[in-house]
C-alpha cells in the first residue's frame, strides 16, 4: 500500500477521536495546554497500539486466506466506515456537554474510539503493509486530529464533530473500494 493511502486511512480512523476531542473541548473549554497534549497522546497512543494488535492477531491467518484477503480488507473498511456514518447520524452530541474528563474517562474514550483501528489492523494483515511505519503514521496523525479537534470544540462547539466523523467513514469505504478496484484488475 502506497504511503498516500496509509495517510488517507489514518485520517479516516482519527476522525472518531477528532470528534470526542471536540465535545471534550466543548465540555471543558478551560482545560490546560499540557492536559490537552496528555489526551491527544492517550488517543494517539491507543489507536496506533490497536492498529498494532488487529495486524497480528490476523495475520496468522493470512497465508491461509490470501485468495479473498482483498475481499476482506474491502467488507472490513467498509464496515467500519458504514459503522461511523450511522454513530455520527444517530448520536445525541448534548450528552458530552456535562463531561468531565478523568483518567477513567479518558480511557475509555480513546479504548472506544480506537475499537476502528483494531479492526483495520485485522484490515492490514492481508495487504502489503509495513506495520510499524502505518502505526506510527496513524498515532501522529491521530494526536494532531485530537489536539485539533479539542480546539474545534472550544471555539465552533459539537456540530462540526459528526462531519467529521461522516467524512471519515466515506474516506475508509473508498479506500476499500480502492482496494478491491486493484486488486481484481492486477
Amino acid at each position: 500500500m502506497d504511503i498516500i493511502s496509509v495517510f488517507i486511512i489514518a485520517a479516516g480512523l482519527s476522525a472518531d477521536s477528532f470528534a470526542v476531542s471536540a465535545a471534550d473541548g466543548l465540555a471543558n473549554p478551560d482545560i490546560k495546554l499540557k492536559n490537552v497534549l496528555q489526551i491527544a497522546l492517550i488517543f494517539a497512543i491507543f489507536q496506533a497500539l490497536m492498529s498494532v494488535t488487529g495486524f497480528f492477531a490476523a495475520y496468522s491467518f493470512s497465508d491461509y486466506l490470501k485468495v479473498i484477503d482483498h475481499w476482506i480488507a474491502f467488507i472490513l473498511l467498509s464496515f467500519i466506515g458504514t459503522k461511523m456514518i450511522y454513530e455520527s447520524l444517530k448520536k445525541d452530541n448534548d450528552d458530552f456537554l456535562n463531561l468531565k474528563l478523568t483518567p477513567l474517562t479518558i480511557a475509555a474514550q480513546s479504548f472506544a474510539a480506537s475499537i476502528d483501528a483494531l479492526i483495520a489492523g485485522v484490515s492490514f494483515a492481508f495487504i502489503k503493509i509495513n506495520i510499524g511505519l502505518t502505526a506510527t503514521i496513524i498515532g501522529i496523525v491521530t494526536f494532531l486530529f485530537s489536539l485539533s479537534g479539542f480546539y474545534a470544540g472550544k471555539k465552533i462547539g459539537n456540530r462540526f464533530s459528526g462531519k467529521a466523523e461522516i467524512f471519515g467513514g466515506i474516506v475508509l469505504i473508498l479506500l476499500g473500494t480502492k482496494i478491491l478496484i486493484e486488486h481484481i484488475r492486477y
